[in-house]
């Protein structure tokens, strides 16, 4: 059994990353088998609860307000409508609801009530909620976790010193700290990266560093593939190679054995077999549904069809507290 470790070096990181890759996906598919049911895949869905508008200047997103992209502002949505999304993924097979808003941080306002009574009524429907909203204070984070947030979602996008070349609105230990307030909420951390920002080896090294350092290994990590938005800083990055993805996965996974490791944005652009291979080196969840906030994403049937050609089969909801439940019981 594949032991879960906190100090790991960077050292350690980059000769698991740039090794031979048949030999990290076999190292990494072993470790995953491990895991009890490594066919099981869970899938979330991503809804933007609010869109556009966003103060930040993060170099890859559609949604900051000083760049001119396609994406129109939208405002808060109402409790009913997220509700009917709710309903929905959940009848396409989505055990965990993420909503995000394009905020630079929290307020507390009557839309941060709002939400607060989104997270109740989609907890009602039996499903996991996760929010990203930006930073995040105690108190907030608290008042989350007591609506019955399940997840909150803060990415570290790239490596602390690759950070400012890509958001200068804020920095890493604004990141660090926001997780840190998660974690005394008591709620499950969902923390990754993106990959294809035009980072080196060594950024996407040190990003999965500070992450495996963590006193607790954050509960899901997703990789992004970039996906270029006109309009963007970024609009003109190559499109990331799919070994890149694999390697990354497989690495995440062997370094955070016990994290749900997610196959996040950039599904669009990869062939069955090349997601397969993510699954085999260690992915074990997905984003679900027509858009991830603004970019397109596979359709739940096209998802279905390719967990039925692979073996897969979808996660129930709050599986590790039911386990932790039955073990308490």
């Amino acid at each position: 059994m594949a032991e879960v470790r906190h100090n790991w070096t960077k050292e350690e990181i980059a000769e698991i990353y740039n090794s031979p890759l048949m030999d990290l996906i076999y190292r990494a598919a072993t470790i995953h088998r491990e895991n009890e049911d490594y066919s099981e895949v869970q899938i979330s869905s991503l809804i933007s609860i609010k869109t556009g508008g966003c103060p930040e200047d993060c170099s890859y997103c559609p949604q900051a307000a000083r760049y001119h992209t396609d994406v129109e502002v939208q405002a808060l949505m109402q409790v009913d409508t997220v509700v009917s999304a709710a309903k929905k993924a959940k009848e396409g097979g989505a055990s965990r609801l993420c909503m995000g808003a394009a905020w630079r941080e929290v307020r507390d306002n009557r839309d941060f009530d709002r939400v607060l009574d989104m997270v109740k009524a989609v907890n009602e429907l039996d499903m996991e909620v996760c929010c990203t909203l930006g930073m995040l204070n105690e108190q907030q984070a608290q008042r989350l976790a007591d609506a019955g947030l399940y997840a909150y979602n803060h990415n570290l996008d790239t490596s602390e010193d690759d950070y400012k070349r890509i958001i200068t609105t804020r920095n890493f230990d604004d990141r660090l700290n926001t997780i840190e307030n998660v974690r005394k909420a008591k709620i499950s951390v969902c923390s990754g990266g993106i990959v294809g920002l035009g980072e080196t080896t060594d950024d996407r090294i040190s990003m999965l560093f500070t992450l495996s350092n963590m006193a607790k290994h954050p509960e899901s990590v997703p990789i992004n593939a970039l996906v270029p938005v006109k309009g963007t800083p970024l609009e003109n990055q190559p499109r990331v190679p799919i070994q890149d993805m694999v390697r990354m996965i497989a690495t995440t996974r062997i370094i955070m054995p016990k994290s749900v490791v997610r196959l996040s944005a950039g599904r669009t652009e990869m062939s069955l077999s090349d997601q397969a291979l993510c699954f085999m080196a260690g992915a074990n969840s997905i984003f679900a549904g027509e858009k991830l906030l603004t970019t397109p994403n596979p359709t739940f049937n096209e998802d279905m069809q390719m967990f039925e050609v692979l073996g897969l089969t979808p996660r129930e909801s709050f599986k590790e507290r039911k386990k932790s439940q039955a073990i308490a019981n």
